[in-house]
């Protein structure tokens, strides 16, 4: 089973501008002709990369909640210029949004199990609940009605 990874977006009030973020990021390493991955540094490097390898992904907090995952494709530890041990979590640029869960806020990453993951919006959610603006999606969710 895939083991996942759950991290805050910090800054990022929304799905849609995490999407737009990872879509202005991706068109620069396009002009550049790099390749078209997400990549985020983070100090430390997990220590079931194997896990994590085999289908996981990074779930993303977005203001309170589990709002977004991408596939992760590859984990590299490396050293900063000042010879800080950092960790690039790699990743497909494709952001998947998933049922929202409340999650507090937490430092760096956690491990995140796939029996505790959220599942993504698809053929099993209600169709409009995605289409929803998330500010009232949120609202809908504090009151008990999503």
């Amino acid at each position: 089973m895939p083991l996942h990874l759950i991290k805050l977006a910090v800054g990022c009030e929304s799905v849609k501008e995490l999407k737009d973020w990872i879509g202005e990021r991706m068109l620069a390493a396009k002009k550049k002709g790099l390749p078209q991955q997400h990549v985020h540094v983070t100090r430390m490097m997990p220590k079931r990369v194997e896990d994590i390898l085999a289908g996981g992904s990074l779930y993303w907090v977005i203001r309170g909640e589990i709002a977004a995952r991408e596939k992760i494709v590859g984990l590299e530890p490396f050293r900063d210029g000042e010879g800080i041990g950092r960790c690039r979590i790699i990743m497909q640029p494709k952001v998947i949004a998933v049922l929202p869960r409340p999650m507090r806020p937490f430092q760096g990453w956690r491990y995140l199990t796939a029996e505790d993951a959220p599942a993504d919006f698809g053929k099993g959610t209600a169709a409009g609940v995605e289409a929803m603006p998330e500010p009232l999606r949120r609202e809908l969710r504090d009151l008990g009605l999503l």
